[in-house]
C-alpha cells in the first residue's frame, strides 16, 4: 500500500512510518522539519521537505496518489496555542481542511486523522473518558485539534470520504525532543541525565495517560484497510492516570537522578486530570497497549543515553 504520511519526521509520525515500512508499505513523508527532525526520516522512505499549507501539496497528492494519508503533522504547542491562537488554528484547521479536500478530490481510499484525546475532552466529567464523554476543550490546541473531525464527519456523509480518527493520549517514547514544549517525559530525562534542575509545573498532581510510542504505531497499522474502523473515533490510552509527581519519581530511579524537584506555576488552559478509555478500539479493532510505563520508561532513557 502506498501511504502518504505527514508529520513523519517528527516523533510520533517517524515510528508510525517505521512500522509501516517494516510490513512491506511505501511510505512518502511530507514534513517542515518546524519541530521534526531529517535523521528521524526512515531512508527506505520519499520525503518531501513541504508545509502541509503549502499548495504544491495538491500537486503531489495528485501525482502520488496514495491509497492512504495518515495526517500527523500539526502545532503541538498548548502553552503557544493560547498564545497565537491564529497561528494554531492556520496549521491544524485550515491545514488539516486543504488535505482533507485533496483527499476527497484525488478519490484517496483511507484518511487516518491524528487527534488529541489529551486535550479534546477539557477537564473531564468522568474518569476515564471515553468517545461518548462530552468534547469541551479549554485551549486553542485542543480545539483545533477536534474541528477537522467534524470535517471528516462532513466529507463522509456528503462525499463519501473514508476515514478514522484517533484520539490520542500523551505519547512517550523514542525520538521525542527532550528541548521543547511538549513531552514531559523526553523533557524530564533530558534534564535529568545532564544533572539539570527539574521544574514541574503546578503541584505535580495533575494525571495524565501515558501511553508508549510503539503502541501508538500499532493502533496506525490495524486501521490502514479501508474497512478497517471506517467513520470511526478511537481513544487509545491505558485508562490510567499517572501524577507528574509519580513520574518524577519513577524516571529518577531509572536514570540516577539525585535532586529533587522545583515546583513552578502551573500551565494556563492545561488540564488537570485526564485519562481514556481506549475498550472501543480493543472490542473493534483488537488493540491495546503492550508496553506497561516501567518498561517504556526504561526504553526511553536507554534510548536518550545513547543519542542525545
Amino acid at each position: 500500500m502506498k501511504i502518504l504520511a505527514t508529520g513523519a519526521a517528527g516523533f510520533i509520525g517517524s515510528n508510525v512510518a517505521d512500522l509501516l515500512i517494516e510490513n512491506g508499505h511505501d511510505v512518502i513523508i511530507v514534513d517542515d522539519l518546524s519541530s521534526g527532525k531529517k535523521n528521524n526520516v526512515n531512508p527506505k522512505a520519499t520525503f518531501h521537505e513541504m508545509d502541509i499549507r503549502d499548495p504544491a501539496l495538491e500537486d503531489l497528492v495528485k501525482t502520488e496518489r496514495p491509497d492512504c494519508i495518515i495526517h500527523h503533522a500539526a502545532h503541538i504547542y498548548v502553552r503557544e496555542s493560547v498564545e497565537k491562537p491564529l497561528h494554531d488554528a492556520d496549521i491544524n484547521i485550515l491545514g488539516s481542511i486543504r488535505l482533507i479536500e485533496y483527499a476527497r478530490q484525488y478519490d484517496i481510499a483511507k484518511f487516518i486523522y491524528v487527534s488529541t484525546g489529551g486535550a479534546v475532552y477539557g477537564e473531564p466529567e468522568y474518569l476515564p473518558c471515553d468517545e461518548k464523554h462530552p468534547v469541551n476543550p479549554i485551549c486553542p490546541y485542543g480545539a483545533s485539534k477536534h474541528v477537522p473531525e467534524h470535517y471528516l464527519f462532513m466529507y463522509r456523509e456528503n462525499h463519501g470520504l473514508n476515514y478514522t480518527v484517533l484520539r490520542y493520549p500523551n505519547v512517550y517514547g523514542p525520538r521525542q525532543d527532550p528541548h521543547g514544549e511538549a513531552g514531559v517525559v523526553a523533557i524530564f530525562t533530558g534534564r535529568m541525565l545532564c544533572g539539570e534542575d527539574v521544574t514541574i509545573n503546578g503541584t505535580g498532581e495533575q494525571e495524565r495517560d501515558y501511553l508508549y510510542v510503539g503502541d501508538v504505531a500499532e493502533a496506525n497499522l490495524l486501521v490502514l484497510e479501508p474497512e478497517k474502523g471506517s467513520g470511526e473515533i478511537y481513544n487509545l490510552g491505558t485508562g490510567v492516570g499517572t501524577s507528574v509527581n509519580t513520574l518524577f519519581e519513577k524516571l529518577k530511579i531509572a536514570t540516577g537522578y539525585e535532586k529533587d524537584a522545583i515546583h513552578g506555576p502551573a500551565k494556563l488552559g492545561e488540564t488537570f486530570k485526564i485519562y481514556l478509555d481506549a475498550a472501543k478500539a480493543k472490542e473493534e479493532l483488537g488493540w491495546k497497549p503492550t508496553v506497561d510505563l516501567a518498561d517504556g520508561l526504561r526504553l526511553t532513557v536507554e534510548h536518550h543515553r545513547a543519542h542525545d
